[in-house]
């Protein structure tokens, strides 16, 4: 039987509420110590964000319901290595821009991109299948992983990404992501302008 998709029709601003303080209502979901990693380190930086709760997202469909809450496109994120398994890129784009590896492989300069596997994931970025997020690159101090982000999303007013996991949904200024996020992370990103693949047609 297929499961029911949950989204909280309400915007927060801002981290889940732990408080048990009178008049206070508790955040009912039991947040893991990654995703509240998360939001420790976007409210040590002096990121403001908003942020959505919901099912798991892995289809495009939930992904336009949590849209319609978040008020902003559902980032794709997509976890990507070379043949070889020595070089690995988290790509960021348009939610429902079609991507073929040979694309970016051309302009990265790069052979024989594939899709890194779910070990691999968890061990670099600390996140599962489904909850691929530029936040999970602060589990990677050592820089094995490549910040790729396709020009679209680059120029954005908002950035959009999971606190590392697929229940929630954020978003962030762009400007807050490249003078903030990212320079504290020690990750710097490669800018590429994918093509559409309807138009190369």
């Amino acid at each position: 039987m297929e499961e029911t998709f949950y989204m909280d029709p309400h915007l927060y601003h801002g981290r889940p509420v732990r408080s048990t303080a009178p008049g206070v209502v508790a955040d009912p979901i039991d947040r893991t110590k990654e995703e509240m990693a998360c939001y420790d380190l976007l409210d040590s930086l002096g990121i403001v964000y908003d942020r959505v709760d919901h099912s798991h997202a892995d289809t495009i469909e939930a992904c336009h319901e949590v849209e319609k809450v978040l008020g902003w496109p559902v980032c794709k994120n997509l976890f990507l290595c070379n043949r070889q398994k020595t070089q690995y890129y988290l790509l960021m784009l348009e939610g429902d821009r079609v991507f073929k590896t040979k694309d970016l492989s051309k302009q990265l300069g790069v052979a024989r991109l594939s899709f890194a596997s779910a070990e691999d994931m968890e061990a670099m970025l600390g996140v599962h299948p489904g909850s691929v997020t530029v936040l999970g690159l602060h589990n990677d101090p050592e820089n094995k992983v490549q910040l790729v982000i396709d020009r679209p999303i680059y120029e954005g007013r908002l950035v959009s990404c999971h606190p590392c996991i697929s229940t929630s949904t954020l978003t962030m200024s762009r400007e807050d992501l490249l003078e903030k996020l990212l320079p504290a992370i020690h990750h710097a990103p490669i800018v590429v302008e994918l093509p559409d693949p309807e138009e190369e047609a």
